[in-house]
């Protein structure tokens, strides 16, 4: 698979670091797909919808190619929630979460740019919200991690302090499945270990 590139369709440097600590060369390539202009209100539907669009724009650049594209939100609580709009935003957010539990929806598109083939997933994973005071709520988003994250927090950051447990791919949570993603390129005919760099 030396001629084969695998692309990461996202500026996300969480996804990128998940590729390159599996051992994946990936070249990254960020859509800039305008999210506001998908209005959908059932979660799954929302990140597969979402991460085949930025996937879809990414890889015509690329003849040889697997393209990734990914989005993630958070469903609490009958509501969708992406990115925070701001801390106050936020602070409510977490608010209403501690204690609670919420699922994060990550949706995965890769497309073989070689065989045009696409194949469009979607991961849950449950998140236990931990029962934190007012004062680690406010300290948490001051720190401004929470205002970059689908659901206002990372678990890969601070906000692992506050995050009892979870029921599923914790992979997931950042932002893309790796076990999933290893059901992908097999299904495509590939195997990931084909895309490990060379050590």
């Amino acid at each position: 698979m030396e001629d084969l590139q695998f692309v990461l369709a996202s500026a996300s440097p969480a996804r990128r670091k998940l590729l390159t600590d599996a051992g994946i060369s990936v070249y990254t390539c960020p859509s800039n797909f305008d999210e506001d202009q998908v209005q959908i209100n059932e979660p799954g539907e929302l990140v597969c919808t979402l991460a085949q669009s930025k996937a879809q724009l990414v890889a015509p650049q690329f003849k040889r190619a697997l393209v990734l594209g990914c989005d993630s939100v958070l469903a609490f609580n009958g509501q969708i929630y992406g990115k925070p709009d701001s801390p106050a935003d936020a602070i409510a957010r977490w608010q209403a979460m501690r204690g609670n539990v919420g699922e994060l929806y990550t949706g995965h598109a890769l497309i073989d740019t070689v065989q045009q083939t696409a194949i469009v997933r979607c991961r849950v994973t449950q998140v236990y919200f931990a029962v934190v005071s007012n004062r680690q709520i406010a300290d948490y988003v001051a720190t401004g991690e929470p205002l970059g994250c689908a659901g206002a927090f990372a678990i890969d950051g601070k906000g692992s302090c506050f995050i009892e447990k979870l029921d599923g791919c914790h992979t997931n949570v950042i932002g893309l499945s790796m076990p999933l993603l290893r059901e992908l390129i097999h299904e495509l005919g590939y195997d990931i270990t084909d895309f490990w760099s060379a050590s």
